[in-house]
């Protein structure tokens, strides 16, 4: 019989944004092929709510789902409101918790944290009350030394106590693993399970050569795909870079798919560099077909990230050919090797490394196997090959099987 896992996300597509959290809902849709599942989810509502909550609950799908939205500012009261809105998070995960066992008839064998903290307060009282095991898995920048200033010590007092009570601790890059036990965050059972991507989706090209058709009849094609993020994902220095480019390369194109609050800054600089809708060219948040279908006519991926954790967004490229120049943090090492053979890393913020790294990776086409990189990502990324990994890890926590689990 299959085990039910309920899934308790931080981040999760909802109404309000269907892109939030894709990530997570990957590897949950990997695992429901090996598991009776059910996702459990709150959130602060983005818009007016009738009610200080509301309930949006889909148990006749394959994969029961009960979302939960509360007000942003029940009271208007600021520090109140602060305290309300905990409060309402608690409440809103113990109605779900209530639902989904009706619905199953029984209690879940293991709860499924994704992305602390709150999911694992809420997981950790659940194994305390009804006995039930948790798992973490984590997979956020916050914990990078890029970032790990902003955690207060309440929290990481806290968060040290969660993953040390839970029954494993799943990370999706080995650098995130390691800047966890760096701040003292660790769990005697620590596995790495990487990002998924739908490898039937994000194939190669049908044609063998339909990026050299490309290259011929519109010359090289960049292409970035990430949230505006300034911080993060350093847009300006890939616009930078993409100018000094152009001056070389007239037919060179940037293609730039994402939405988030700093896309306007970012369009008047691309404007301010003569570059906007000449040769950069936004097309704003894209569905994961069309994101497939840029990637199949690009040339070269870039990724010019301060942090990162696993991108998914190289997992995609690679599983349709498509080589890459992005930035040696994080996880990314763990999916571009030194060898050169996916892609080429360069030092955060070194643009003249970045454009002489796009400059090879342009020039030099034949040297990347696509075939190769397609093998690759259906082995180590599919959803088939990270869903058994998930299944193993569920057989080592329930029953003790003595199977290795790190994909």
């Amino acid at each position: 019989m299959k085990p039910r896992v309920l899934m308790l996300p931080k981040w999760y597509p909802h109404c309000y944004d269907d892109q939030d959290g894709d990530f997570v809902a990957r590897h949950v849709a990997a695992i429901a092929c090996h598991a009776q599942v059910a996702v459990l989810f709150a959130t602060v509502a983005r818009g007016p709510l009738a009610s200080w909550v509301a309930c949006d609950a889909d148990l006749s799908a394959s994969l029961p789902t009960v979302r939960y939205y509360y007000r942003a500012r029940p009271t208007g009261l600021g520090p109140l409101d602060k305290v309300l809105k905990l409060f309402l998070y608690f409440w809103c995960l113990g109605q779900g918790y209530r639902t989904l066992i009706h619905h199953w008839g029984a209690r879940p064998h293991l709860i499924h944290v994704h992305v602390l903290l709150r999911t694992g307060l809420f997981a950790w009282w659940l194994r305390v009350w009804g006995r039930t095991p948790y798992i973490v898995t984590e997979h956020w920048t916050l914990y990078l030394p890029a970032n790990a200033h902003r955690i207060g010590r309440l929290r990481r007092w806290l968060t040290r106590r969660v993953v040390a009570q839970a029954a494993a601790l799943h990370t999706v890059s080995d650098n995130l693993r390691q800047a966890l036990a760096n701040l003292g965050i660790t769990n005697a059972h620590s596995v790495v399970i990487p990002n998924v991507v739908d490898t039937s989706l994000f194939h190669l090209p049908e044609s063998s050569s339909l990026r050299e058709e490309v290259r011929t009849l519109g010359g090289s094609r960049l292409l970035h795909v990430a949230a505006f993020n300034e911080r993060a994902k350093n847009l300006s220095g890939i616009l930078r870079t993409t100018a000094r480019l152009v001056a070389k390369r007239p037919d060179l194109t940037l293609r730039i798919a994402g939405y988030g609050p700093q896309e306007a800054a970012v369009k008047q600089l691309a404007a301010e560099l003569g570059l906007l809708n000449r040769s950069v060219f936004f097309l704003g948040k894209l569905p994961q077909s069309a994101i497939a279908a840029e990637m199949r006519r690009a040339n070269c991926l870039v990724l010019f990230s301060n942090y990162e954790n696993l991108p998914c967004v190289l997992i995609e490229a690679q599983a349709t050919g498509l080589p890459a120049v992005a930035s040696h943090v994080g996880g990314v090492p763990e999916l571009l090797p030194t060898d050169g053979s996916r892609g080429l890393l360069v030092s955060p913020g070194d643009e003249v490394a970045l454009q002489l790294a796009l400059e090879q990776v342009l020039s030099y086409p034949e040297r990347f196997n696509s075939q190769q990189m397609h093998r690759t990502a259906v082995a180590k990324f599919s959803n088939a090959a990270v869903g058994r990994s998930f299944a193993r890890l569920y057989a080592v926590v329930l029953h003790g099987a003595p199977t290795p689990v790190s994909a």
